[in-house]
Parts: structure tokens; C-alpha cells; sequence
């Protein structure tokens, strides 16, 4: 092989390293490499008018509580002491098992945001939450920023997933939870052709960047009634430092027990839903 040939052939080495990645990476790299190209209009935009646009994309888009792009659940009704617990990212071993162990011994039930490619690697554990009897909604298949993603990619990310659960438990989530909390133009059409409730959060423990106490602490600042409570079980974008959720855990009983003291009852989010 003459000098040249063998160079062409280095240089082509990245390429057959895309063609082997795995579809879930793909796919969240398409997203990636397409959000770019959305991203540069409102950049140019945002410079233009100055920093209100970039104000109003920014409470639009991350703030839990807006409703600027779509109607969005981030609390229930304060009516009946009622409060829910939902954990985002999942399943992940052994930490969804040892959540669903807390959840079982005190009978509290919840509700699992589940990635499509997570339910894929652990379906035994994704079985275990429906038929345990808590409610889960959909958290995409890779969990990507929605706002490098094309319309056509959410609904991949976004269908790929519900038929992942369905084929273990035969059920179609209803929620939707966003990666990252963070909504985009043109998702709330997608799940209103799906017939899926956007849902956020009205408390957090903030648990994928804080010890135990300081979970807790955290968790029970926003625990009143109609309350929705975010913590993880699972890992969206696996990252070794980052794969481990045993301070969720050892939070756990703590953030119930506190709640369970003030007179709160907790049910799952499909329960602040109006029956159709």
C-alpha cells in the first residue's frame, strides 16, 4: 500500500467509526448537528433587539412554571393535601430498584420519566415499576436538547420511546417530561397530536449536583400541597462521575417521612389530571 493510500485510509477512519455508532447516538448527534443550524437565527436575532428576546426565550423555554409555549402541569391542586414524587432519567440499576424497594416498604407511589434507550438496556426493571403500580411518562429516547432537535427528531424521540414501553407493560404513557426541563417551538404540537400532557415540577432537590441533606433540604422547600417533587433514579447522558444516584437514595425516606409529618398525601402525577 503506497503512502498516499494508506493516509486515505486513516482519514477514513472517522467515518467507519460513524457508521458503526449505535442508533440512540445517532440520533441524539443529528439533533445536535441540527440545532446549530436552528440556533443561529434567534443568536442573530437576540443581538439585534438586544437582551429582551434572549429574556423572553429563556422564561419561555427553562422556567418550569411558564406556559408561554404550551399549557404545562407543574403543580396540583392544593385541595386534598395531595403531592407527587417523580423521578426523571431511568431505569438505571441499582438505583431504580433500590428507589421502588423505599417506595414498596412505605407505600408511596410515583411517577418514572423513563429514557426509550435506558427501558430498552434494563426491561426487567421498567416492568417491575408498571406493575408495581406507579405511573410513568415519557423523557425522550436519548434524552437531547430539544432545541437542537428538528421537528421530525422530537417525534423520533418522542415515539421511539412509547413504543419501547408499550411492548413491555402494553401502555401508553400520557406525560411528557422534557430533558432538562427545557421546552422548544414545536413540541407542544407533537403531543398534542399524541393526546400527551406536557409536565414539569414545582419542587426539586437538585439531586444531580447535591449531597443527602442538602437534597433534602432542598426537596422540602417546595413540598406544600399540590406539590410535584423532582429527583432522578436514572442517568440521561451517561457520565461516569455522574452515574451515581446513591445520595437520592439515602434522601429518600427523609423528603417521605417529612411530607408524610405535614398531613401530605402522595399520589401519582396522572391524579392532578381532570378525568376525561
Amino acid at each position: 500500500m503506497s503512502r498516499s493510500s494508506g493516509a486515505e485510509v486513516r482519514s477514513m477512519r472517522p467515518l467507519v467509526r460513524w457508521a458503526k455508532a449505535s442508533k440512540e447516538r445517532r440520533l441524539g448527534r443529528q439533533c445536535g448537528e441540527n440545532g446549530l443550524k436552528m440556533m443561529w437565527p434567534i443568536v442573530g436575532l437576540s443581538a439585534a433587539v438586544g437582551g429582551a428576546l434572549g429574556a423572553f426565550l429563556y422564561y419561555a423555554c427553562t422556567v418550569p412554571s411558564s406556559q408561554i409555549l404550551g399549557p404545562t402541569l407543574v403543580r396540583g391542586p392544593a385541595e386534598g393535601r395531595r403531592i407527587a414524587l417523580t423521578f426523571d432519567d431511568g431505569p438505571l440499576s441499582p438505583f431504580t430498584e433500590q428507589v421502588l424497594d423505599i417506595l414498596r416498604e412505605r407505600r408511596v407511589p410515583a411517577t418514572f420519566f423513563v429514557c426509550g434507550k435506558n427501558v430498552e438496556r434494563f426491561p426487567e426493571i421498567l416492568r417491575r415499576v408498571h406493575e408495581e403500580g406507579h405511573g410513568l411518562g415519557n423523557h425522550t429516547y436519548s434524552h437531547p436538547f430539544l432545541f437542537s432537535c428538528s421537528r421530525a427528531q422530537m417525534a423520533a424521540q418522542i415515539d421511539r420511546t412509547q413504543a419501547a414501553i408499550e411492548k413491555l407493560t402494553g401502555y401508553r404513557p400520557g406525560l411528557f417530561r422534557p430533558p432538562y426541563g427545557i421546552r422548544w417551538f414545536g413540541i407542544f404540537g407533537l403531543l398534542r397530536e399524541r393526546g400527551m400532557q406536557m409536565v414539569q415540577w414545582s419542587a426539586t432537590g437538585f439531586d444531580w449536583k447535591l449531597g443527602t441533606e442538602d437534597i433534602v433540604r432542598e426537596a422540602l422547600k417546595g413540598v406544600q400541597p399540590g406539590a410535584v417533587i423532582l429527583l432522578h433514579d436514572g442517568v440521561g447522558r451517561a457520565r461516569p462521575a455522574r452515574m451515581d444516584r446513591s445520595a437520592t437514595i439515602r434522601a429518600l425516606p427523609a423528603i417521605i417521612d417529612a411530607a408524610r409529618n405535614a398531613g401530605l398525601t402522595f399520589v401519582k402525577v396522572q391524579d392532578f389530571l381532570p378525568v376525561a
